[in-house]
């Protein structure tokens, strides 16, 4: 086998695994999947205990908004608990929190900066609930979203649920909300579709539920909504996702503040994996494994396949299909610089930010993935709503939404 065949082929199997990540696999999930009737109606008499945890550090411009957001929301009030998980924040979010002492919310304070997943242990140790609803401070959810949401644990088989986190159309955000508005209608329908084929890969930290007897305690650099899923599916349980479980939130207001919260995303998804092996033998649960391998693993290896694909090209260039496909590369990596170099206007072409976005996306697993590999994996966040960090404080924090 000579040098130029070996390089082909890896030029056509990284082709072949980039097409499948974002065409194939959502073709076959169109294909394969069956849309399902298994949502039970739960009468008043059926309805579980609830606690609602919602994880906070520094919210204090939105903690009273969301308060009220869930005192207002449709589920009778003995049958539900409102705790708020302080980590040691100290903007004054406690003392709104203590304000609505007397409306039935509770807080638990870790006295130390922890990080989320820290808290959450706290949070559960307080909860009641027979369910526990994970939510983010800026999460606002619709009046009926937990109803719906809890419908679904009327079937046994039924370990989480998944909530559907709709981003707030504000004309006047940046490319990067429009960006990631994109992106997220289309991981919505790959939620949706696989939930209707077997189980929703992971959870959304701004709405999803769980059973608390499923509960594992965490550690600090832990993932709480797609390492809890992974470890329930592991235990022979499923997951869903309903679209009809809403909850709103704006989009970061830049591309980088995106992209940071992406990188550590990835890097402790990834760690999520590592901490649940067992959901890598496809045989354990064929079909959750196939969804985890497609929608998540394999995306995180793209940024690889797409850098082999440009330099296998390089090296074939002589050949004249290789230099067009080269060509064509180069020319899409020039809109997304571009896209990049006028990232600061108010609504850039189509054409520059999607390739941007794309290109952005790719090295945020790229990165994401250095940090897994280099274990530089950090227990404490900075909210994308909250002002940048000194660039030597930055590594230490990650953003609060994780899904």
């Amino acid at each position: 086998m000579t040098i130029s065949t070996i390089f082909e082929a890896l030029f056509w199997i990284s082709t072949a695994l980039v097409l499948y990540v974002y065409a194939g696999y959502p073709s076959l999930l169109y294909l394969i999947a069956r849309r399902n009737n298994r949502n039970a109606l739960l009468n008043e008499s059926d309805l579980p205990h609830v606690s609602l945890l919602i994880s906070a550090y520094n919210e204090k411009s939105v903690m009273e908004k969301k308060l009220r957001n869930a005192l207002a929301l449709n589920y009778p009030g003995d049958h539900i608990e409102i705790i708020v998980i302080s980590d040691c924040s100290d903007d004054g979010t406690d003392e709104i929190v203590r304000q609505f002492e007397p409306e039935g919310v509770r807080l638990v304070r870790q006295a130390q900066r922890l990080g989320k997943s820290t808290g959450l242990n706290l949070g559960v140790h307080a909860a009641c609930g027979q369910i526990l609803v994970f939510s983010d401070a800026n999460s606002m959810y619709r009046a009926d979203a937990i109803r719906v949401l809890v419908r679904h644990f009327s079937d046994p088989s039924v370990g989480y649920a998944v909530g559907n986190c709709a981003y707030v159309n504000n004309p006047t955000q940046p490319a990067s909300a429009e960006s990631e508005g994109l992106y997220w209608k289309l991981e919505t329908w790959l939620k949706e579709k696989e939930s209707d084929f077997g189980s929703v890969v992971g959870g959304d930290g701004a709405i999803y539920a769980i059973r608390r007897k499923l509960f594992t305690p965490l550690r600090a650099t832990d993932i709480n909504d797609f390492l809890n899923p992974l470890q329930i599916i592991a235990r022979g349980f499923r997951g869903v996702y309903d679209r009809e479980a809403v909850c709103y939130e704006e989009a970061g207001d830049s591309f980088e503040k995106e992209f940071n919260r992406k990188v550590r995303i990835i890097s402790r998804s990834m760690n999520a994996v590592r901490r649940a092996p067992r959901v890598l033998l496809p045989w354990v649960r064929p079909r959750h494994w196939l969804a985890l391998m497609s929608h998540k693993v394999l995306r995180w290896f793209a940024p690889v396949f797409l850098v082999v694909i440009l330099f296998a090209g390089i090296l074939l260039v002589q050949l004249p299909f290789y230099r067009f496909a080269t060509l064509l590369q180069l020319l899409f990596f020039a809109l997304a610089a571009a896209g990049w170099a006028v990232e600061a206007r108010p609504k850039p072409s189509k054409i520059l930010y999607l390739p941007y976005y794309f290109c952005l996306v790719n090295l945020a697993s790229l990165i994401g993935m250095s940090k897994f590999f280099s274990g530089s994996l950090s227990p404490t966040w900075q909210t994308i709503r909250q002002e940048s960090l000194p660039e030597h404080n930055q590594a230490a924090h990650f953003t609060g939404k994780e899904s």
